[in-house]
């Protein structure tokens, strides 16, 4: 856990350094360069958010495993590293949002890393042992449904990238009333 919480840090971390107004500009360029920033800003937002959605889930999904085995370190360390790969793609969408290809490239990334966390989170419910269980978990269905929807989303996103070109960024919107209604429910699943 604390070799991913690191990495999810370092991830999250490293968003932040493509945002910068370099120093001694004048009224005017200051204005300019405030401007130019904020594409960094909305990239640095989602990114962000995607990262603290998939670190929740991460720490989840190992809040009740007592013993991990080959393919629960293959997955953790799989999807560690597209996590730290996340700042790349997150800056071809802050500077080339208008190229297909960075709609593409950040759209894949992060559909991977959504069924790597899906497939671990797979694993360890119909795993037992690992959790200490004698039978497959079975309140990990809205993680499952969570990871879904964002790897079903972000892999539409690809063609539909490709056909319109990067206005598919704003299909990225459907995933905010669904994870609203998703935590509603994880809320609600909790409490009961």
């Amino acid at each position: 856990m604390a070799l991913s919480d690191g990495v999810f840090a370092i991830a999250v971390t490293l968003l932040v350094l493509d945002i910068d107004v370099p120093p001694g500009l004048n009224d005017a360029g200051f204005h300019e360069a405030l401007g130019d920033v904020l594409p960094n800003l909305g990239a640095y937002a989602l990114s962000f958010a995607v990262l603290a959605g998939f670190w929740r889930d991460h720490r989840a999904i190992f809040h009740r495993v007592r013993l991990v085995d080959a393919d629960v370190i293959g997955l953790t360390v799989l999807g560690l590293g597209l996590a730290a790969l996340l700042p790349f793609p997150t800056a071809l969408v802050s500077e080339y949002g208008d190229q297909r290809v960075s709609v593409v490239v950040y759209s894949a990334t992060v559909a991977s890393l959504g069924a790597v966390h899906l497939a671990l989170a797979a694993v360890v419910a119909r795993r037992p042992w690992l959790h200490g269980g004698t039978e497959p978990l079975r309140n990990e269905n809205l993680y499952a449904v969570d990871a879904g929807v964002t790897v079903v989303v972000f892999v539409v996103t690809i063609p539909l990238a490709l056909l319109v070109g990067p206005p598919a960024m704003w299909w990225w919107l459907v995933l905010v009333p669904v994870k609203v209604w998703l935590g509603r429910r994880e809320d609600a699943e909790a409490a009961s």
